[in-house]
């Protein structure tokens, strides 16, 4: 056991004495030709390269594996039973260099995950009861703790700023590489760099239990799922290793001919089949933690590559979930009145009351009194401006108060109405003077990104909504939605997920990972627009922390992207094999030129699967056309 695991902890050391003996051998040969000296030196280059793969294909054997180990190993044993000390050295070395190769390699397809696990924080700065602080070990951290991040410094536990202000890197989370400026209430993730300011912090998860940790975690069990394609081959690499061994056997029983039968082992080696569908999955799943997608599992990959129907949920994913004014009619008054409406909303908790006081809050003088208000109840509210009643409510209230409207104004009104939006009506002095449009707004990069989907094979682009048929029918066909459904609660929008799956569709559902849990659960491929929730984590198949339609369209063309690779890769592997058979048959292939061949193809399927760490796709921008606006229930 000692002396197994001496050789494998200096594999690589053993690769680079085994090429210095060859070249030795090879130098004798050529030029001193010193009696014994090259058939010495090959006979030890190959004993010490066979050393860990002999050892590798016997711990193999023990599990009841026919590994490609054993394969070169009893190639080996035959190169040595009939004096091909050249080719059998020649072969260990590649096969050990091509190992140590497929190591680094590998290693850089996995730097997502290396280089987030270096960024995460070790040490804080932790605020005592007396105000001083003391550095401590992040794993000390408690719950309800305050730490102290200054310029410079890592956040180190998930929490909200209780103190200070300043401008917070987020990258390592979201992928959202420009600062964000986080305040008082403000929450922050652990692993996230301020960039100036000092924040004071409380905790609320630390440990593993903080984003940052769940998404290392979440990454490397995704990067060891295996996809459909890897399970396959898997299973193939089972009963193939041994059929060419079979193969090999018969071909010596047949043609009594040795070196024939062994270099049909070398060349049976299954090697860039075996490698090349992990190596894209690890490389595409890399790429999308890089940019704060996270996609769980290579099956995920798959399916997310064959989808063809993306159905999404508007508030909060299709548009931002926050009520805004959208747009106002001025009848009569002046501009003083709209600080007069601030104040008179700014005594309500009504989610339009506080959307018109944020937006009319300019407007307000800084030293204005709280205004004495009367509420009637289904109608709106009554304030007093320069002695004169101020009504702000529905048509209702203004003709309660003897406030009729033209013609002109209905159609105005019914207007904004049929766009969606909730209407506040403004009356004073027996007159209309405002009305005020408020609705949710669509998300700007919208248009452009299911657009971009379309281009990318996207054949179905379905809205489901608990909003009512008018404002729903208003956003899609402002999007270019293919169809929409309204009035719906989550158990509905779980029919429609399975009947669309009925149909022979593959389906994507786009939620924001709270109220949408039994339809992400439902659908093919469950998306989360999460922003990092833990609900969002846990329930969809993929998490896209900016909670941005531009990393949407990032994680639908880089599953297309790994999946074409993946193929690609298999093609490669299959075409190396059949090259190799065929200059065996014609005499233009032997054994350490097939193993040479062999361990290049390995490196050809590893590189095409590097240019998975590189993609980013393509989408236009948005136009500068108006947004939509719309209102939810």
């Amino acid at each position: 056991m000692a002396f197994q695991r001496y050789i494998y902890s200096h594999t690589n050391p053993i690769t680079f004495w085994s090429a210095g003996l060859i070249i030795v051998g090879f130098l004798n040969a050529w030029f001193t030709k010193v009696p014994y000296v090259t058939d010495t030196a090959w006979i030890i280059a190959s004993v010490i390269a066979a050393a860990p793969i002999v050892l590798r294909a016997i711990s193999a054997l023990k599990a009841k594996v026919f590994s490609i180990e054993l394969l070169v190993g009893i190639a080996v044993i035959g190169a040595f039973a009939i004096g091909e000390f050249e080719e059998s050295a020649i072969v260990t070395f590649l096969f050990l260099f091509g190992s140590y190769l497929e190591q680094k390699t590998l290693a850089k397809t996995r730097g997502a995950i290396q280089s987030l696990t270096e960024m995460a924080p070790t040490t804080a700065l932790l605020v005592g009861d007396d105000g001083e602080t003391e550095e401590v070990d992040v794993d000390d951290l408690e719950e309800g703790n305050i730490v102290l991040v200054k310029a410079g410094g890592q956040v180190p536990v998930d929490g909200k700023v209780v103190s200070g202000t300043g401008y917070v890197n987020e990258s390592s989370i979201t992928g959202e590489s420009r600062p964000v400026n986080k305040a008082d209430g403000d929450g922050v993730y652990s692993g996230a760099m301020v960039e100036s300011g000092t924040l004071q912090i409380e905790a609320t998860q630390v440990g593993d239990e903080t984003t940052f940790s769940k998404i290392i975690e979440l990454v490397e069990e995704a990067q060891d799922t295996k996809s459909p394609a890897e399970k396959f081959i898997d299973k193939f690499a089972q009963y193939y290793t041994p059929a060419v061994l079979v193969i090999a056997i018969l071909v010596f029983v047949f043609s009594q001919d040795l070196r024939l039968a062994i270099t049909v082992l070398v060349l049976g080696c299954p090697g860039a089949l075996v490698i090349g569908a992990p190596v894209s999955n690890v490389a595409g799943i890399g790429n999308g933690a890089k940019n704060g997608i996270l996609i769980k599992g290579g099956d995920v990959v798959e399916s997310l590559a064959k989808v063809d129907t993306i159905v999404f949920d508007k508030t909060g994913t299709l548009t931002t979930g926050k009520m805004d004014v959208a747009s106002m009619k001025q009848y009569t008054g002046d501009s003083d009145l709209l600080g007069a409406i601030a104040q008179v909303e700014q005594t309500s908790d009504h989610p339009l009351a506080t959307a018109i006081t944020s937006h009319l809050a300019a407007h307000m003088p800084a030293d204005a009194a709280t205004m004495t208000t009367e509420t009637i109840k289904g109608r709106g509210m009554i304030g007093q401006w320069h002695d004169e009643p101020l009504y702000v409510g529905n048509a209702a209230l203004l003709k309660d108060n003897g406030i009729t409207l033209t013609d002109t104004q209905l159609t105005d009104l019914h207007e904004m109405q049929d766009d969606g939006q909730s209407t506040v009506l403004v009356g004073y002095q027996g007159q209309l003077a405002f009305i005020l449009g408020v609705a949710d707004t669509v998300r700007t990069e919208v248009p452009a990104a299911l657009a971009a989907l379309k281009r990318q094979g996207i054949k179905h682009l379905v809205m489901l909504t608990g909003d009512n048929q008018a404002t729903a029918q208003a956003v899609a066909e402002s999007l270019g939605i293919d169809e929409v459904h309204a009035d719906l609660l989550p158990a509905d929008k779980v029919t429609f997920v399975k009947k669309f799956q009925d149909m022979g569709r593959n389906v994507a559902f786009v939620g924001d990972g709270i109220n949408d849990s039994p339809s992400l659960a439902t659908a093919s491929v469950g998306i989360a627009m999460g922003g990092g929730t833990d609900v969002a984590i846990e329930t969809a198949d993929v998490v896209l922390m900016q909670s941005s339609f531009n990393a949407l369209n990032h994680a639908v063309g880089l599953a297309k992207k790994t999946s074409a690779n993946t193929k690609e890769n298999i093609t490669i592997a299959i075409a190396t094999v059949l090259f190799l058979l065929i200059g065996l048959v014609y005499g233009y292939i032997y054994m350490a030129s097939g193993m040479f061949v062999h361990e290049a193809s390995i490196l050809v399927v590893i590189f095409n699967a590097m240019r998975l760490i590189g993609y980013h796709p393509h989408v236009n921008k948005p136009t500068k056309q108006p947004v939509q606006q719309l209102a939810t229930n």
